[in-house]
Protein backbone atom coordinates (compact mmCIF):
# COMPACT_ATOMS: atom_id res chain seq x y z
CA UNK A 1 0.00 0.00 0.00
CA UNK A 2 1.36 3.49 -0.94
CA UNK A 3 0.55 5.46 2.45
CA UNK A 4 0.18 9.24 2.04
CA UNK A 5 2.27 11.60 4.01
CA UNK A 6 0.75 15.07 5.19
CA UNK A 7 2.90 17.06 7.00
CA UNK A 8 0.63 19.45 8.64
CA UNK A 9 1.55 22.14 11.70
CA UNK A 10 -0.88 22.01 14.53
CA UNK A 11 -0.93 26.15 14.60
CA UNK A 12 -1.05 26.49 10.81
CA UNK A 13 -3.18 23.45 9.53
CA UNK A 14 -3.29 23.32 5.63
CA UNK A 15 -7.15 23.26 4.40
CA UNK A 16 -6.70 20.97 1.92
CA UNK A 17 -4.11 18.13 3.08
CA UNK A 18 -6.95 17.83 6.04
CA UNK A 19 -9.86 17.90 3.65
CA UNK A 20 -7.91 15.04 1.83
CA UNK A 21 -7.27 13.06 4.81
CA UNK A 22 -10.80 13.53 5.72
CA UNK A 23 -12.45 11.89 2.30
CA UNK A 24 -10.25 9.24 3.13
CA UNK A 25 -12.00 8.18 6.53
CA UNK A 26 -14.82 8.79 4.12
CA UNK A 27 -14.25 6.37 1.58
CA UNK A 28 -13.51 3.96 4.25
CA UNK A 29 -9.76 4.22 4.78
CA UNK A 30 -7.39 4.37 7.49
CA UNK A 31 -5.36 7.76 8.61
CA UNK A 32 -3.31 8.26 11.37
CA UNK A 33 -3.51 11.47 12.87
CA UNK A 34 -1.77 13.62 15.84
CA UNK A 35 -3.79 14.05 19.18
CA UNK A 36 -2.59 16.04 22.55
CA UNK A 37 -1.90 12.06 24.13
CA UNK A 38 -0.53 10.14 21.31
CA UNK A 39 -1.14 9.24 17.94
CA UNK A 40 -4.26 7.59 16.55
CA UNK A 41 -4.91 4.90 14.00
CA UNK A 42 -8.47 6.19 12.33
CA UNK A 43 -11.49 4.99 10.86
CA UNK A 44 -15.10 5.81 10.17
CA UNK A 45 -16.46 4.35 13.69
CA UNK A 46 -19.49 3.87 12.02
CA UNK A 47 -18.01 1.28 9.51
CA UNK A 48 -17.87 -2.10 10.57
CA UNK A 49 -14.88 -2.53 7.80
CA UNK A 50 -12.97 0.48 8.94
CA UNK A 51 -12.37 -1.37 12.58
CA UNK A 52 -11.72 -4.99 10.73
CA UNK A 53 -8.94 -2.44 8.73
CA UNK A 54 -7.51 -0.98 11.86
CA UNK A 55 -7.26 -4.35 13.74
CA UNK A 56 -5.54 -5.88 11.11
CA UNK A 57 -3.05 -2.84 10.60
CA UNK A 58 -2.12 -3.11 13.96
CA UNK A 59 -1.83 -6.56 14.34
CA UNK A 60 -4.56 -6.03 17.65
CA UNK A 61 -6.94 -8.43 19.10
CA UNK A 62 -10.50 -8.04 17.86
CA UNK A 63 -11.94 -8.08 21.54
CA UNK A 64 -9.74 -4.78 22.60
CA UNK A 65 -12.04 -1.80 22.49
CA UNK A 66 -11.26 1.18 20.53
CA UNK A 67 -12.07 4.71 21.41
CA UNK A 68 -14.64 6.82 19.15
CA UNK A 69 -13.20 10.81 18.83
CA UNK A 70 -16.01 13.27 18.28
CA UNK A 71 -15.79 16.90 17.20
CA UNK A 72 -18.07 18.35 20.35
CA UNK A 73 -18.83 16.63 23.37
CA UNK A 74 -22.55 17.16 22.52
CA UNK A 75 -22.09 15.12 19.26
CA UNK A 76 -21.54 11.87 21.73
CA UNK A 77 -25.75 11.48 21.63
CA UNK A 78 -25.33 10.18 18.29
CA UNK A 79 -23.11 7.30 19.18
CA UNK A 80 -24.36 6.70 23.15
CA UNK A 81 -26.75 6.98 25.29
CA UNK A 82 -25.21 10.15 27.49
CA UNK A 83 -25.76 11.35 31.59
CA UNK A 84 -25.59 13.69 33.57
CA UNK A 85 -22.36 12.96 35.02
CA UNK A 86 -20.87 12.64 31.66
CA UNK A 87 -21.84 16.14 31.34
CA UNK A 88 -20.23 16.87 33.83
CA UNK A 89 -17.28 15.74 32.96
CA UNK A 90 -17.36 17.04 30.02
CA UNK A 91 -17.76 20.52 30.89
CA UNK A 92 -14.85 20.30 33.10
CA UNK A 93 -12.32 18.39 31.01
CA UNK A 94 -13.59 18.17 27.26
CA UNK A 95 -11.50 18.99 25.16
CA UNK A 96 -9.40 17.03 26.37
CA UNK A 97 -7.35 13.63 27.30
CA UNK A 98 -10.31 12.16 28.81
CA UNK A 99 -12.58 9.11 27.73
CA UNK A 100 -15.85 8.59 29.13
CA UNK A 101 -17.95 4.57 28.32
CA UNK A 102 -20.93 4.69 27.93
CA UNK A 103 -23.74 2.51 26.19
CA UNK A 104 -24.00 2.64 23.17
CA UNK A 105 -26.49 3.39 20.19
CA UNK A 106 -26.77 1.09 17.13
CA UNK A 107 -24.83 3.43 14.92
CA UNK A 108 -21.77 1.98 16.88
CA UNK A 109 -21.14 -1.48 15.24
CA UNK A 110 -19.48 -4.31 17.93
CA UNK A 111 -16.21 -4.35 15.46
CA UNK A 112 -15.78 -0.95 17.25
CA UNK A 113 -16.46 -2.10 20.62
CA UNK A 114 -14.82 -5.81 21.06
CA UNK A 115 -18.51 -6.87 21.07
CA UNK A 116 -19.38 -5.22 24.29
CA UNK A 117 -22.75 -2.74 24.54
CA UNK A 118 -20.69 0.17 25.64
CA UNK A 119 -18.59 2.58 23.85
CA UNK A 120 -15.52 4.63 24.67
CA UNK A 121 -16.11 8.14 23.71
CA UNK A 122 -13.22 11.14 23.63
CA UNK A 123 -13.24 14.80 22.30
CA UNK A 124 -9.33 15.51 21.77
CA UNK A 125 -8.13 19.00 22.19
CA UNK A 126 -5.07 19.21 19.44
CA UNK A 127 -6.51 21.64 16.25
CA UNK A 128 -5.71 18.63 13.70
CA UNK A 129 -7.92 15.58 15.32
CA UNK A 130 -10.66 18.64 15.69
CA UNK A 131 -10.69 19.91 12.47
CA UNK A 132 -10.56 16.31 10.88
CA UNK A 133 -13.29 14.79 12.95
CA UNK A 134 -15.52 18.36 11.80
CA UNK A 135 -14.49 17.27 7.94
CA UNK A 136 -15.14 13.64 7.86
CA UNK A 137 -18.59 14.74 9.50
CA UNK A 138 -18.56 11.36 11.86
CA UNK A 139 -16.76 9.77 14.37
CA UNK A 140 -13.47 8.63 13.89
CA UNK A 141 -12.44 5.04 15.81
CA UNK A 142 -8.68 4.72 16.69
CA UNK A 143 -6.98 3.30 19.04
CA UNK A 144 -2.92 4.17 19.20
CA UNK A 145 -0.98 4.34 15.77
CA UNK A 146 1.62 1.49 16.20
CA UNK A 147 2.01 -1.73 16.03
CA UNK A 148 -0.02 -3.99 18.59
CA UNK A 149 1.97 -3.79 22.17
CA UNK A 150 4.69 -1.45 20.80
CA UNK A 151 5.18 1.79 22.82
CA UNK A 152 2.78 4.10 21.78
CA UNK A 153 3.80 6.88 19.24
CA UNK A 154 4.27 10.80 19.86
CA UNK A 155 5.93 11.89 17.15
CA UNK A 156 5.20 11.79 13.36
CA UNK A 157 8.44 9.48 12.60
CA UNK A 158 7.36 6.82 15.22
CA UNK A 159 4.15 6.44 12.99
CA UNK A 160 5.67 6.58 10.08
CA UNK A 161 8.19 3.88 11.19
CA UNK A 162 5.28 1.53 12.42
CA UNK A 163 2.41 2.14 10.05
CA UNK A 164 3.63 2.96 6.56
CA UNK A 165 2.56 0.82 4.00
CA UNK A 166 -0.40 -0.46 6.08
CA UNK A 167 -2.69 2.52 6.07
CA UNK A 168 -3.48 4.92 3.40
CA UNK A 169 -2.39 7.83 4.92
CA UNK A 170 -0.03 9.72 7.92
CA UNK A 171 -0.80 12.99 9.08
CA UNK A 172 2.61 14.55 10.85
CA UNK A 173 1.61 17.21 12.79
CA UNK A 174 5.37 17.02 15.04
CA UNK A 175 4.87 15.59 18.87
CA UNK A 176 2.27 15.18 20.83
CA UNK A 177 2.32 17.51 24.18
CA UNK A 178 0.99 14.87 27.22
CA UNK A 179 2.90 11.65 25.37
CA UNK A 180 0.54 9.42 27.49
CA UNK A 181 -2.83 8.12 26.14
CA UNK A 182 -6.27 9.55 27.53
CA UNK A 183 -7.63 9.04 31.06
CA UNK A 184 -10.52 5.89 30.92
CA UNK A 185 -13.48 6.33 33.07
CA UNK A 186 -16.85 4.37 33.06
CA UNK A 187 -20.04 5.86 35.66
CA UNK A 188 -21.11 3.58 37.90
CA UNK A 189 -24.29 5.50 39.66
CA UNK A 190 -23.15 8.44 41.91
CA UNK A 191 -19.16 7.17 41.33
CA UNK A 192 -16.49 6.99 38.25
CA UNK A 193 -14.04 3.66 37.90
CA UNK A 194 -10.81 4.73 36.52
CA UNK A 195 -10.43 1.91 34.21
CA UNK A 196 -6.90 3.54 32.64
CA UNK A 197 -5.16 6.51 34.32
CA UNK A 198 -3.66 9.81 32.37
CA UNK A 199 -3.04 13.06 32.95
CA UNK A 200 -6.67 13.84 34.27
CA UNK A 201 -5.77 12.34 37.45
CA UNK A 202 -7.86 10.60 39.90
CA UNK A 203 -8.12 13.83 42.02
CA UNK A 204 -8.74 15.98 39.25
CA UNK A 205 -11.74 13.17 38.54
CA UNK A 206 -13.09 13.95 42.37
CA UNK A 207 -13.66 17.27 42.27
CA UNK A 208 -16.11 16.44 39.64
CA UNK A 209 -17.51 13.09 41.13
CA UNK A 210 -16.99 12.77 44.81
CA UNK A 211 -16.32 9.14 44.62
CA UNK A 212 -13.62 7.75 42.27
CA UNK A 213 -12.48 4.20 42.45
CA UNK A 214 -9.38 2.63 41.38
CA UNK A 215 -9.88 -0.54 39.10
CA UNK A 216 -7.71 -3.67 40.00
CA UNK A 217 -6.61 -3.48 36.17
CA UNK A 218 -5.03 0.06 36.96
CA UNK A 219 -2.20 -1.83 38.53
CA UNK A 220 -2.92 -5.62 38.30
CA UNK A 221 -3.05 -7.78 35.55
CA UNK A 222 -6.47 -9.06 34.19
CA UNK A 223 -7.31 -12.60 35.15
CA UNK A 224 -7.72 -15.39 32.90
CA UNK A 225 -10.48 -14.55 30.51
CA UNK A 226 -11.86 -11.35 31.97
CA UNK A 227 -12.74 -9.35 29.45
CA UNK A 228 -11.07 -6.09 29.18
CA UNK A 229 -13.89 -3.02 29.53
CA UNK A 230 -11.69 -0.44 27.86
CA UNK A 231 -8.54 -0.12 25.58
CA UNK A 232 -5.17 -1.45 27.25
CA UNK A 233 -6.37 -3.38 29.91
CA UNK A 234 -6.05 -7.41 28.76
CA UNK A 235 -2.85 -7.37 26.41
CA UNK A 236 0.93 -6.81 27.08
CA UNK A 237 1.19 -3.16 26.01
CA UNK A 238 4.28 -0.40 25.43
CA UNK A 239 6.77 -3.10 25.19
CA UNK A 240 10.16 -2.59 23.61
CA UNK A 241 11.84 -5.94 22.12
CA UNK A 242 14.01 -6.03 24.64
CA UNK A 243 12.65 -7.44 28.34
CA UNK A 244 12.00 -4.27 31.09
CA UNK A 245 12.52 -4.86 34.44
CA UNK A 246 11.58 -2.43 37.04
CA UNK A 247 13.18 -1.41 40.04
CA UNK A 248 11.85 -0.66 43.28
CA UNK A 249 13.89 0.29 45.72
CA UNK A 250 15.56 3.37 47.88
CA UNK A 251 17.30 5.64 45.38
CA UNK A 252 20.98 4.98 46.38
CA UNK A 253 20.26 1.74 46.61
CA UNK A 254 18.88 1.58 43.42
CA UNK A 255 21.61 3.59 41.69
CA UNK A 256 23.81 1.28 43.28
CA UNK A 257 22.64 -1.98 41.35
CA UNK A 258 22.56 0.46 38.32
CA UNK A 259 26.24 1.07 38.43
CA UNK A 260 26.90 -3.00 39.06
CA UNK A 261 24.54 -3.80 36.26
CA UNK A 262 27.17 -1.38 33.97
CA UNK A 263 29.60 -3.52 35.06
CA UNK A 264 28.20 -6.98 34.47
CA UNK A 265 25.64 -6.94 32.12
CA UNK A 266 24.52 -5.46 28.63
CA UNK A 267 21.94 -3.08 30.09
CA UNK A 268 20.32 -0.07 29.09
CA UNK A 269 18.88 2.35 31.86
CA UNK A 270 16.00 5.20 31.87
CA UNK A 271 17.58 6.94 34.41
CA UNK A 272 16.74 10.12 36.36
CA UNK A 273 18.56 13.28 35.12
CA UNK A 274 20.19 13.57 39.15
CA UNK A 275 21.62 9.90 37.63
CA UNK A 276 23.71 10.60 34.71
CA UNK A 277 26.68 12.26 36.50
CA UNK A 278 26.90 9.12 38.70
CA UNK A 279 26.63 6.43 35.59
CA UNK A 280 28.55 5.27 32.83
CA UNK A 281 27.65 6.96 29.02
CA UNK A 282 26.91 4.49 27.44
CA UNK A 283 23.29 3.45 26.67
CA UNK A 284 21.34 5.82 29.27
CA UNK A 285 18.13 7.50 28.29
CA UNK A 286 17.26 10.64 30.42
CA UNK A 287 13.85 10.34 31.45
CA UNK A 288 13.60 13.68 33.03
CA UNK A 289 13.99 14.46 36.98
CA UNK A 290 12.97 12.38 39.62
CA UNK A 291 10.33 14.96 40.84
CA UNK A 292 9.04 16.22 37.15
CA UNK A 293 6.47 13.58 36.48
CA UNK A 294 5.06 15.45 33.17
CA UNK A 295 8.24 15.45 31.83
CA UNK A 296 8.72 12.08 32.36
CA UNK A 297 5.17 11.21 31.79
CA UNK A 298 5.63 12.81 27.78
CA UNK A 299 9.31 11.27 27.57
CA UNK A 300 8.48 7.70 28.23
CA UNK A 301 7.22 6.20 25.33
CA UNK A 302 10.03 7.84 23.22
CA UNK A 303 12.14 6.48 25.68
CA UNK A 304 11.16 3.31 25.30
CA UNK A 305 11.50 3.32 21.36
CA UNK A 306 14.79 4.58 21.57
CA UNK A 307 16.30 1.27 23.49
CA UNK A 308 15.63 -0.16 20.37
CA UNK A 309 18.72 1.38 18.90
CA UNK A 310 20.90 0.44 22.01
CA UNK A 311 21.95 -2.80 21.24
CA UNK A 312 20.99 -4.51 24.71
CA UNK A 313 20.09 -7.24 26.35
CA UNK A 314 17.86 -5.61 29.45
CA UNK A 315 15.94 -2.51 30.15
CA UNK A 316 16.08 -0.88 33.50
CA UNK A 317 13.55 1.21 35.00
CA UNK A 318 12.74 2.60 38.08
CA UNK A 319 9.27 1.54 39.44
CA UNK A 320 7.13 5.05 39.70
CA UNK A 321 4.92 6.16 42.56
CA UNK A 322 1.17 5.82 42.72
CA UNK A 323 0.39 9.35 43.04
CA UNK A 324 -0.76 11.44 40.86
CA UNK A 325 -0.05 10.94 37.29
CA UNK A 326 2.78 9.12 38.27
CA UNK A 327 -0.19 6.54 38.86
CA UNK A 328 -0.04 6.47 34.97
CA UNK A 329 2.91 6.05 34.63
CA UNK A 330 3.13 3.32 36.81
CA UNK A 331 0.11 1.67 34.67
CA UNK A 332 2.35 2.16 31.28
CA UNK A 333 5.38 1.12 32.54
CA UNK A 334 3.82 -2.35 34.92
CA UNK A 335 2.83 -3.25 31.35
CA UNK A 336 5.97 -2.73 28.91
CA UNK A 337 7.62 -4.83 32.08
CA UNK A 338 4.94 -7.42 32.06
CA UNK A 339 4.90 -7.05 35.83
CA UNK A 340 8.31 -7.96 35.98
CA UNK A 341 10.02 -6.05 39.31
CA UNK A 342 13.08 -6.33 41.17
CA UNK A 343 12.80 -5.60 44.68
CA UNK A 344 16.05 -3.99 45.42
CA UNK A 345 16.94 -3.84 49.46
Amino acid sequence: MNTRIFKISPTTPKEKDITDAADILKSGGLVAFPTETVYGLGGDATDPDAAKKIYSAKGRPSDNPLIIHIATPEDAERYAYTTEIYYKLAKAFMPGPLTVILKKRNTVPETVTGGLDTVAVRCPAHPIAHELIARAGVAIAAPSANLSGSPSPTCGEHVISDMNGRIDAIIDGGECDIGLESTIVKPDGNSLILLRPGAITADALSCVCEKVVISEAVTEALKENERPLSPGMKYKHYAPSVPLTLLDGEDAKVLEFLKNSQKTEKCAILCYAEELSALLPERLIDIGKKDDLNTQASRLFAALRNTEALECDIIYAHLPKTQGIGLALYNRLIRAAAHTVKHIN
